[in-house]
């Protein structure tokens, strides 16, 4: 969950990486009575996504600075489209302006991306959900651009759900242990609340995944004909979600195989920055 405190200690940490002994170009060069005023404006069209995340990058650097948002999160946009307003000392104005852009340019390239694909899948039941392939300590940002864009989120970390993969179920079933009876198991330990999802990568493999009541079955890279076998053979007893081979091409049609959900890791993980410019006033005192 993307909270004010995150907010403030990773783009504190950033403004300090990108400036640890302050901004020697614009103290240089800049008189410290000059004032700024700046646009936000987009160069190509997308999805908006990250107004928190901008504007505190601008307020840790000098809380006198005001910045005026005129568009929401979730919100499309267009070339050209003013985007938001920034007032306030031109130092600070400038020391803050990359850290904002790098921030909010990601946050936007992942909301139009996965715009893209929540548009794909449009008539059909199908949603689409993020992964774990996030950027190290920015997930909790790149997950709300998910939101922002129409998906939606699947477990937040390895805390949050039991997903078995191949490997874990090797070793689940190691010595001729039976896989139903040692999923059971599993699922009669966990704490209320904990779902346990199971990932297969054969039609073979669905039955005794579903004879142990699982809440989520993961068809794995399944072609197309076998994602609508799979999916007519757990009819409803759980959740199913469609992996692997996914792009904007292939989404479409792994969507009207009928699985609840389509999990695409290259919403995060290949998403470009959107292109946003800040033209930037200053005004000599």
């Amino acid at each position: 969950m993307l909270t004010e405190k995150l907010i403030a200690d990773v783009v504190g940490a950033a403004l300090r990486e990108d400036a640890p002994n302050g901004d020697v170009t614009s103290l240089h060069l800049i008189p410290a009575s000059a004032r700024a005023t700046a646009v936000l404006a987009a160069r190509e069209p997308g999805v908006f996504s990250g107004s928190a995340v901008f504007i505190a990058a601008f307020k840790l650097t000098e809380s006198s600075v005001l910045v005026e948002m005129h568009i929401h999160d979730g919100e499309p946009f267009v070339a050209g489209q003013k985007l938001a307003t920034i007032t306030g000392p031109a130092r600070a104005v400038l020391t803050a302006e990359r850290i904002g852009l790098n921030f909010t340019q990601r946050m936007c390239g992942i909301a139009t991306l996965t715009a893209q694909y929540v548009a794909e899948v449009q008539g059909t039941k199908a949603n689409i959900l993020d992964t774990r392939k996030t950027t190290p300590n920015l997930r909790a940002f790149e997950r709300q651009a998910v939101l922002d864009g129409g998906g939606r989120n699947h477990r937040f970390s390895l805390s949050d759900m039991v997903m078995a993969k191949d490997n874990h179920l090797a070793v689940l079933t190691a010595g001729g242990k039976d896989l139903t009876t040692e999923l059971r198991r599993v699922k009669s330990e966990l704490p209320a609340g904990v779902k346990l999802e199971v990932e297969v990568d054969r039609i073979d493999q669905i039955a005794p995944v579903l004879a142990a009541d699982v809440d989520i079955i993961m068809l794995d890279n399944f072609a197309l004909e076998d994602l609508s076998k799979g999916v007519q053979q757990i009819a409803g007893r759980c959740i199913v979600e469609a992996s692997g081979g996914v792009n904007l091409q292939t989404v479409g049609k792994i969507a009207k195989t009928g699985v609840d959900v389509i999990s695409v890791g290259a919403l995060t993980h290949s998403a470009r920055a959107l292109d946003l410019g800040l033209d930037i006033t200053i005004e000599q005192p």
